[in-house]
């Protein structure tokens, strides 16, 4: 298990660096070859109408007029040791880990983007928590009952939920649940100030990310219990005289969990990247409304900074997935 954990551990680490080396390319690389100059790229850091001397001051920050080699040796090395940038005047030191430096508001991103952590997670784990248990519950259920009224209700209301945006049901909670029959709150609470609140506030989110998501949740899982349900070894564990429900959740269920756990980890990896549309519904400060006014304001070392760390949990999250794997099919260790 060890051996298997540092394997995919030193995976992990070469794809984060490959992962940044795409990110470097995608900001820095692709504009060159589109016809950009160092000088066009160094104005996009700039708010409208830069002098001259601002324009070669950033320039001179961002490494632009030194080789693309160079350049990419510098991005990594601010993230792990940090970077200075000389503004003119003043001396602006980014600590380690250092995504950058907005030259249009003067804050360090990192910092920024820590302060916006809580809400993103707040959101993604009362979100996942909902659809993983809902879904699977509905799935393991329709499976144990095809055709029923039962699957037949519920797959068509999964079916309803994964078909409706985003901006329609977080709207439509917002307008029933907020507005007309004002039960939860609007402005976000920290869950050190008061929980009670913070659930308050972010219960209609949940609810409108775990009807998207579990209705995914309960079609696949639906389909791999109808699948396990009829194999060999469910045959000899009803026949050994084992109790239905553990032959439903610790034979059954079980090896049907393994798609799921991948869908699970790519999901909640990507939300913790930033749910940009929820957050922007919701009016929730967390990393994807940031990276929404960073693409509002054309600040591209914010875009560059929650992309690099939205990489990063998805990165994690298939690490994690990986041990989950191994957790749950111990033949995984052995491949």
């Amino acid at each position: 298990m060890i051996s298997y954990l540092l394997r995919r551990t030193f995976a992990a680490a070469i794809l984060l660096l490959v992962v940044s080396a795409v990110t470097f390319a995608i900001f820095f690389l692709l504009p060159r070859l589109a016809g950009q100059t160092a000088d066009q790229l160094a104005t996009q850091y700039l708010g409208k109408s830069p002098s001259t001397a601002d324009i070669l001051a950033v320039k001179h920050n961002l490494g632009l007029d030194q080789p693309l080699y160079v350049q990419y040796w510098h991005f990594i090395k601010s993230i792990v040791a940090g970077a200075t940038y000389n503004l003119g005047p003043t001396t602006v030191h980014c600590d380690a880990p250092c995504f950058g430096y907005s030259f249009k508001n003067h804050q360090e991103i990192w910092p920024q983007l820590v302060s916006r952590l809580p809400v993103t997670i707040s959101l993604a784990a009362g979100a996942a928590v909902l659809w993983l248990v809902s879904g699977v519950t509905v799935g393991v259920i329709s499976a144990l009952k095809p055709r029923s009224f039962f699957d037949r209700t519920f797959m068509g209301v999964a079916l309803a939920g994964v078909s409706l945006p985003m901006f329609f049901t977080g709207n439509l909670a917002i307008l029933l649940f907020v507005f007309n029959w004002p039960i939860f709150g609007r402005e976000y609470v920290p869950i050190t100030e008061n929980p009670a609140q913070w659930a308050n506030t972010l219960f209609p989110a949940w609810c409108s990310l775990a009807l998207l998501y579990s209705a995914i949740y309960a079609r696949l899982t639906r389909s791999g219990m109808l699948e396990t349900m009829n194999e060999d070894f469910i045959r000899t564990a009803r026949a050994k005289g084992l109790h239905e429900r553990n032959v439903v959740v610790r034979h059954g269920l079980r090896a049907a969990l393994t798609p799921i756990i991948t869908v699970f980890g790519m999901d909640l990896g990507l939300l913790l990247g930033g749910a940009v549309i929820t957050e922007t519904v919701f009016s929730l400060d967390g990393v994807g409304a940031y990276a929404v006014q960073g693409i509002t304001d054309n600040d591209l070392p914010k875009i560059l900074g929650v992309t690099l760390l939205a990489a990063f949990f998805v990165v994690i999250a298939n690490l994690l997935v990986d041990l989950l794997y191994a957790a749950a099919d111990p033949r995984v260790r052995l491949s």
